[in-house]
């Protein structure tokens, strides 16, 4: 409370920030308004704060002096009188232009700050999200497609006005422009959006036929897509201009896709390189050998060296997914699992305990010297 009162103590009064004496008309006010209105106005002193806190003390000042019981109560208890009723003056240019819009038509031809009152504010429209599966190797080699968007774009008949040809709309003769209406409850107004409007100060009393006066219609969109190369799972496609057409005369919003990658049957994806898995056999990974491994690219040789351990891995360079932002390839690895038979005939169990005997004769075997 102290310091309500103290930011009140240091307010300029009203009559000096106008330039008016005490006994002024109502029409001096208003023109001591005009001219501080021209001089502050913040289009005509971009960035200049100080230009900026004069016209919204203007606008705090005339918001009083022109109101009859506003004026009363600030003549015979100053600013506090005015806070103990409610009064706090305004939160921003727009909440000033909404307020006085009426005013600045008279003043400059224009209700809010930098646009003619011809109608309604533009209004950006939304921003739309489509969900697109690849599969892996589109993903991989990129793929050029078509999409069908559902949307809301522009009337054509109206060109997204919402009016019929030729008409325009009409000042809400419920809040008079303004936008806003204002009731009285003894020392407090209060100050909500016009119900009839909607804020918007003008009425649409000639709605146009082809969208029933909402200025857009649902379509769908047909649109050429392009997957990069390289395209991992999650990734955002944005495209500027895409989404819903805007409201009154506003840009329309964009288009993401959002792309998702099916996964494969043997290929996994790490990053930008392609890993696999190859069974072979105990005597493959002993004696070493040559196989034709898949890759995106088609089949390619990978020989074995003797002595393959389980696990092992192979590189093939730069045969993993290309690199999105900037040039290359990542690469492919190739894990080895070595299978071990699990159902043996006479012969092989027989052959097998012959290697088995030969191994230990030779007595260099680490692994039969940690066992023996």
């Amino acid at each position: 409370m102290m310091n309500q009162k103290n930011n009140q103590n240091h307010k300029r009064d009203y009559y000096e920030v106008l330039g008016v004496a005490r006994q002024a008309s109502e029409e001096e006010i208003k023109k001591a308004y005009r001219k501080m209105a021209l001089q502050f106005h913040p289009d005509r002193n971009p960035g200049d704060k100080e230009a900026e806190e004069r016209f919204k003390e203007a606008a705090e000042a005339y918001e009083v002096l022109h109101d009859p019981q506003k004026r009363d109560l600030y003549n015979r208890f100053g600013h506090e009188g005015l806070q103990s009723s409610g009064f706090s003056g305004f939160r921003g240019f727009d909440d000033i232009f909404s307020n006085f819009s009426d005013i600045f038509e008279d003043f400059f031809g224009f209700g809010r700050r930098g646009g003619q009152r011809s109608g309604p504010r533009p209004q950006e429209g939304d921003d739309l999200r489509y969900d697109l599966k690849v599969t892996f190797m589109e993903a991989a080699k990129g793929k050029e497609m078509e999409i069908s968007v559902p949307r809301l774009e522009a009337c054509e008949e109206c060109q997204g006005t919402g009016m019929e040809p030729g008409t325009q709309p009409e000042i809400c003769p419920t809040c008079q422009g303004r936008g806003q209406v204002i009731q009285s409850q003894g020392f407090f107004r209060i100050s909500s959006t016009c119900p009839s409007c909607y804020g918007q100060g003008r009425i649409n009393t000639h709605p146009c036929r082809g969208c029933q006066g909402q200025g857009r219609i649902e379509k769908t969109k047909t649109l050429n897509l392009k997957i990069p190369p390289g395209i991992s799972n999650g990734s955002r496609l944005r495209f500027r201009g895409q989404g819903e057409a805007g409201m009154y005369g506003g840009p329309a919003g964009d288009l993401y896709v959002v792309v998702y990658v099916e996964e494969h049957d043997f290929f996994h994806r790490e990053g930008d390189d392609v890993l696999c898995a190859i069974p072979i056999s105990m005597t493959q990974a002993a004696l070493g050998t040559e196989l034709e491994v898949p890759t995106l690219n088609g089949n390619k040789k990978l020989s074995l060296t003797k002595g393959t351990q389980h696990g092992q891995i192979y590189k093939f360079k730069g045969e993993g997914f290309p690199h999105v932002r900037g040039s290359g390839k990542g690469d492919q690895l190739i894990r080895v699992e070595v299978k071990i038979p699990t159902h043996l005939n006479k012969k092989q169990e027989e052959l097998l305990r012959q290697f088995e005997a030969l191994e230990k004769k030779k007595g260099d075997s680490k692994l039969f010297k940690i066992f023996s």
